[in-house]
């Protein structure tokens, strides 16, 4: 059944007309042109899919569109702002933390979610935040330490100024 469905994505409003059983994925793909996330298995086990849904990373190849009317909705595309990256997509750059790439938008949105709860997460917190995310090429290590990197980051970024 066909319904207009508003949703609020990367903060903006987007009213779409789909089936609200459509995977939440085909739609930022195909209807909003958004293709950060990426089909991976279609089974929510693989992590190429993650979406951040009112701040928990989610597998937007199973979540049906109708589900995540009313929440915000923030894909890869969305982290940018005012033409700068977030720390953690700085941090995947700096070290390397990406070969083919395909499980990159997944992988930094499961570890944005991660620091935005736990800003200073352990490496094996880190690594079971990441559980769902696979990366094929092998790259685990580098994106540990992309998020711990990310992790200073963001603390630095948040301390107060030392006075003089």
């Amino acid at each position: 059944m066909i319904k207009i469905t508003e949703l609020d994505v990367n903060g903006s409003r987007h009213t779409i007309r789909v089936d609200a059983e459509r995977s939440l994925l085909s739609v930022l793909r195909d209807d909003l042109d958004l293709t950060g996330a990426k089909y991976g298995c279609g089974e929510a086990q693989c992590g190429a899919c993650i979406v951040i849904i009112d701040g928990q990373p989610t597998p937007s190849c199973v979540t049906p569109v109708g589900d995540v009317r009313g929440k915000r909705v923030t894909t890869i595309e969305g982290l940018e702002q005012n033409g700068r990256l977030h720390p953690l997509q700085e941090a995947f750059l700096e070290a390397g933390a990406l070969q083919c790439g395909y499980c990159t938008p997944g992988m930094i949105l499961s570890g944005v979610a991660l620091l935005r709860d736990n800003p200073d997460p352990s490496e094996a917190e880190i690594a079971r935040a990441l559980e769902v995310n696979v990366c094929r090429c092998g790259m685990h290590s580098r994106i540990i330490a992309a998020v711990r990197r990310a992790a200073q980051t963001l603390k630095a970024d948040t301390s107060p100024e030392e006075s003089a």
